[in-house]
């Protein structure tokens, strides 16, 4: 299960042309398993997100990225953060998690959520539907998902998929990890206690541990064992051994990205922003509330290699 996970947000780079973005995307791979991260983590979006940059700056498909880094990599797991499930019939993305695990010989996972961006559903044709029908397609697809990946033939004639004896073959190389992506208290937290092996909650630190005595609930309700369950979350982080070099790594990004003031503003009001001593202390913060383990990305200056293996660092540390 994740213990320390580094999740690539980001394709912008300063001086990169696009035929070059995926050597540096090897190349933080391989940094953050030399770190001694444990997941190695893309988004599935096909649009980049509003709060890190433009919706048609680059963005690649996260199956085919992790089958890649899969040959660049050897022990670090690999998986969406998470995979939304408005963009898969569930009984291919069971096939298409079960071929990354035997590409990479037993180091895939599985990450998946309701699914939520609007307007790439919208313009690139992915139905969208409501709240409620996105997670009850969830629920479905789970039903599916998980007994195929544990080498069952689930037959579910639902309201949104349907399937007859789903065989899985070749059978997964390892027992792939579930991860359910949300916090929501009535839906995301109830299912992760009914099918997943890992929550990575999202939302603010601070709800932390209401979230953790949600999901007990959830557990003690359905006759689960809550530790069994390993509980992360995603902490969005921008840090440099100094302020300065910091600060140099926002412009630089910046320039790419035509941020103006009022973004580069926000963007250190968002994330944890510091030199490693005040990150290493955000970090260690958020742990003590209860989390199992954290991940974390780096979206302004992640395409430095070093940064990739401080922020390890600082990380493992806080963990203990």
């Amino acid at each position: 299960m994740t213990r320390l996970g580094y999740q690539i947000p980001n394709f912008t780079y300063p001086d990169t042309r696009p035929d070059e973005i995926f050597d540096k995307v090897v190349a933080q791979a391989k940094a953050a398993e030399s770190a001694g991260y444990d997941r190695v983590m893309v988004m599935d979006h096909f649009y980049q997100l509003p709060g890190i940059g433009r919706h048609d700056e680059p963005m690649f498909e996260c199956y085919s990225m992790l089958s890649a880094l899969a040959q660049h990599t050897e022990a670090v797991r690999l998986s969406a953060l998470v995979t939304g499930n408005t963009y898969r019939n569930p009984a291919l993305l069971a096939k298409t998690i079960t071929t990354l695990d035997h590409v990479s010989h037993g180091r895939a996972s599985l990450g998946i959520g309701a699914g939520w961006f609007e307007k790439e559903h919208l313009d690139l044709g992915f139905e969208y539907g409501t709240f409620g029908d996105r997670f009850e397609k969830l629920e479905e697809a789970l039903q599916i998902i998980v007994p195929m990946l544990r080498g069952e033939r689930p037959t579910l004639r639902g309201d949104h998929y349907s399937v007859v004896e789903a065989a899985n073959e070749p059978a997964s190389v390892s027992r792939i990890p579930v991860m359910i992506g949300g916090q929501g208290e009535k839906k995301t937290l109830r299912m992760v206690a009914q099918y997943a092996d890992e929550s990575n909650l999202t939302g603010e630190v601070k709800d932390i541990p209401r979230k953790l005595e949600v999901l007990a609930e959830h557990c003690d309700r359905l006759g689960r064992d809550r530790s069994e369950l390993v509980v992360t979350k995603l902490l969005m982080v921008a840090v440099a051994p100094t302020m300065d070099e910091l600060e140099a790594d926002l412009a630089a990004i910046a320039t790419v990205k035509g941020w103006n003031d009022a973004i580069l503003d926000m963007v250190r009001k968002t994330l944890i922003y510091g030199d490693a001593d005040s990150v290493g202390e955000r970090i260690a913060e958020a742990v003590a509330l209860g989390l199992d383990g954290v991940t974390v990305d780096l979206p302004v200056n992640g395409h430095n290699v070093e940064r990739v293996a401080l922020l390890g660092e600082i990380a493992l540390k806080a963990l203990g």
